[in-house]
């Protein structure tokens, strides 16, 4: 038989989160993991009953107690549990009945499914990244390729017409042959890859700030929400400051279409996050940015696809600023999120802070 000590080393070293209650759903005992997920102090709610770590309605916990009553276990896949910081979590949780020292418990064991549903939507979204780059890397190629033989020839022709007047049409047709060829230039985003080099986020955001103040002149409130304490990233300044630019803007253009842009708010925050997977790496620390905007929001028919390229919700748009920004991001290294619902817009981009070999000065 297995010394209770020891049992209790290896309940607090799974990384599975376990909680024991007893018959009045009190929290007898709960090890790290659930410590960490559902991010409260074994010590200080020992004794306390489970829905006081939860804002969820008291029928919530009526299945742990059926569980009691049959003694039937049970699990639930996928479950939305909202914590009392107000915080929410997905979850799977099993509930097991357990008879010992002349009394009933139950053993919850929580499992998150947030990190694993992130991670399956982020490989989904690389993935298709990765076959829109080549579409449209293969379009360009065949547009450009004819664009080129048209101006030449309109070059030509201007040589040869006996009416200089008429030399205005084919000005015409090289300049909507430039301006073609502009746009898909425009697509393909940065030819040169990043020219690294060791940044401060927050000159990268402050220099964001200065352009679309000195633009609006004082027609929407930026609002800064930074952690100094973030060390520096290796990157492209001027690529950076762009991708930044793009999703600024967009929501400055946004909100001063609203009637009253008085109370437009953009807001730029700056938090660290530690061992957060980007793709298929696991990174020890990364930069998160999040920019908000309390403006009408995205058309819902169109937020799964506003990274891709020629895809806005404004008329006059041309739907290539999210698409560079993402490229850009993606050259980092990094990722590029969006939600939104109307009057909350949050784009959110993560970005690597540890040097890698061969990127140090």
């Amino acid at each position: 038989m297995l010394p209770d000590l020891f049992l209790r080393q290896i309940l607090d070293n799974l990384t599975t989160a376990v909680l024991l209650l007893d018959a009045d759903l009190q929290v007898n005992y709960m090890n790290p993991a659930a410590e960490m997920l559902l991010e409260v102090s074994g010590q200080r709610v020992t004794g306390q009953r489970l829905d006081s770590l939860f804002s969820d309605s008291v029928e919530s916990l009526q299945p742990l107690r059926n569980t009691l009553a049959t003694g039937s276990p049970f699990t639930k896949r996928e479950a939305q549990l909202n914590l009392s910081n107000g915080q929410a979590l997905i979850a799977d949780y099993s509930v097991t009945p357990v008879s010992a020292e002349e009394r009933n418990w139950v053993l919850l064991e929580l499992l998150p499914r947030d990190r694993l549903l992130r991670i399956t939507r982020e490989e989904a979204q690389l993935s298709k990244q990765e076959v829109t780059r080549i579409l449209v890397r293969g379009l360009a190629h065949e547009i450009k390729n004819p664009l080129g033989g048209i101006r030449g020839a309109a070059q030509l022709l201007a040589r040869e017409l006996p009416q200089p007047e008429l030399q205005d049409y084919t000005d015409v047709i090289i300049q909507e042959a430039d301006r073609l060829r502009n746009l898909v230039d425009r697509m393909l985003g940065p030819y040169r890859p990043p020219q690294l080099s060791r940044i401060n986020i927050h000159e990268i955001t402050e220099r964001v700030c200065s352009l679309v103040e000195a633009e609006t002149q004082g027609d929407l409130q930026l609002l800064r929400d930074y952690d100094p304490s973030i060390p520096d990233l290796m990157g492209d300044r001027e690529q950076l400051i762009q991708a930044v630019l793009n999703i600024v803007r967009n929501a400055m253009q946004a909100l001063l279409a609203e009637p009253d842009t008085q109370h437009g708010q953009i807001t730029l925050r700056t938090r660290t996050l530690r061992q957060f997977t980007i793709g298929p790496r696991r990174h020890r620390l990364v930069c998160r940015l999040e920019i908000f905007d309390n403006g009408p929001g995205i058309a819902p028919g169109i937020v799964d696809s506003i990274f891709y390229p020629m895809v806005s919700g404004r008329a006059e748009g041309t739907g290539l600023g999210l698409s560079i920004t993402q490229n850009i991001i993606t050259r980092h290294h990094g990722l590029i999120e969006c939600e939104s619902v109307p009057g909350c817009t949050v784009f959110t981009l993560f970005l690597p802070l540890e040097f890698t070999p061969g990127e140090e000065e």
